[in-house]
């Protein structure tokens, strides 16, 4: 089916791996070929995104950028973008396909759908990568100069400037060449996850492995589920087991996400109906084959007079990675990062017909230009007064681990 969609200069599949946290309508659904589309431009990106949507409702699939801070926070970026998804893009899909309860369904396509079946059937299967790939990684931060910045961040931090920040370092390399197809097989049979997704834009893909869910919009249910604090999985069941609890009782693990609970409560109740906010759970822990991730979930329903852009504009770019106060860390992440994020910690997803919509958060994933032979991908943490400098080097490369060992 992947290579069939990869016909198409434009396509985006998302898959839940068969996690099943909660009652899902789908296990994956693709989008391919593009009827319509808008780029988004700085400025009034989404009045743009509301009138794109609003001239022919029907399903969108794309990308937030992480730029788009710059529209609703009054901040700026003087990092460039090297991969180059800009800040937001949304195309009208020519088939969208649905995979859930074993049978693949065309639910939108102006062919018949056993044609467009048959043709997915004629495809052949995506070649595996038989062998190493062996990509010279390199990063943009050495360990001290990491180890620094943390310093300077719990300095703010101690100077009242903020209580958490978000802080990440980027691996790249250059001139190289792979199948984006291949390598994001293999990244997702190394680590599955719930909110995983394979995007193409003409000559740029995102292959995302993330188990993190920004917001989603049933009905007027909006649910945003902020994940802080994170544990490497052992082999041995018992010491994983203490590993899980370890992470379960971490009052620094806690604090973070608790920080960043209280910014999605606030951001929701800026477009909820008054008293509908709450908490559904807090400090669950969830384990994926890498680690283990402790998530919240926060709720609140939307008012009825509001536009499904407006959820998004409220609470973009996503607490968990930036921090709080929301504007004063947008600041020092553009201050202190030397790499522009672009597309990573931005959002892949859909919009429905029916104006619900879900978006991920882009994190866990490689990030290729194929005309420029560019490969990224980032890592990172939430910093507070309580982190350790070298605890949080070590916690961005756990959360690299999967992705190296496809790119190594």
């Amino acid at each position: 089916m992947l290579n069939w969609a990869n016909r198409f200069s434009i396509f985006c599949f998302m898959d839940n791996n068969d996690y099943h946290f909660e009652k899902a309508s789908f296990e994956c659904i693709l989008a391919v070929g593009s009827k319509r589309s808008v780029q988004l431009t700085s400025g009034n990106a989404f009045q743009q995104l509301r009138s794109f949507y609003d001239q022919k409702p029907g399903w969108l699939f794309g990308h937030l950028g992480y730029d788009l801070k710059n529209e609703t926070e009054a901040v700026t970026s003087s990092t460039t973008d090297h991969v180059g998804f800009g800040i937001g893009f949304f195309f009208e899909p020519e088939i969208v396909l649905r995979f859930a309860d074993g049978k693949l369904r065309v639910i939108c396509g102006e062919q018949e759908a056993e044609e467009i079946l048959q043709s997915i059937e004629a495809e052949p299967a995506v070649t595996k990568q038989t062998s190493s790939l062996h990509i010279p990684i390199k990063s943009a931060l050495d360990k001290p100069s990491y180890i620094r910045i943390v310093e300077a961040l719990r300095n703010h931090i101690l100077r009242g400037d903020c209580y958490e920040i978000n802080f990440c370092q980027q691996f790249f390399a250059e001139d190289i060449t792979i199948d984006p197809l291949a390598v994001y097989q293999q990244l997702i049979k190394v680590s599955p996850t719930p909110f995983a997704a394979l995007y193409k834009l003409n000559d740029k893909y995102c292959l995302c492995a993330s188990p993190e869910r920004y917001l989603k919009k049933q009905g007027d249910l909006l649910t945003s589920q902020p994940m802080k604090g994170t544990i490497k999985r052992n082999p041995d069941k018992t010491v994983d087991e203490i590993n899980k609890a370890a992470l379960q009782h971490s009052s620094k693990d806690q604090s973070e996400n608790v920080m960043v609970v209280d910014l999605v409560r606030n951001d929701l109740s800026r477009i909820a109906e008054e008293g509908s906010v709450n908490v559904k759970e807090l400090f669950g822990v969830y384990s994926f084959p890498n680690v283990h991730q402790m998530i919240s979930t926060v709720e609140g329903t939307i008012k009825k007079e509001l536009h499904w852009t407006d959820a998004i504009k409220a609470t973009f770019p996503m607490g968990s990675m930036t921090g709080a106060p929301k504007k004063r860390v947008l600041e020092l992440i553009d201050q202190y990062e030397p790499v522009h994020r672009g597309l990573f910690s931005g959002s892949i997803g859909y919009v429905t017909p029916e104006s619900d919509f879900d978006f991920n958060v882009v994190i866990r994933s490689i990030f290729y230009n194929e005309s420029k032979k560019y490969l990224s991908f980032f890592a990172g943490g939430g910093i507070t007064f309580y982190s350790n400098s070298e605890d949080e080097y070590e916690e961005s490369l756990l959360k690299t681990m999967a992705i190296k060992s496809v790119l190594k």
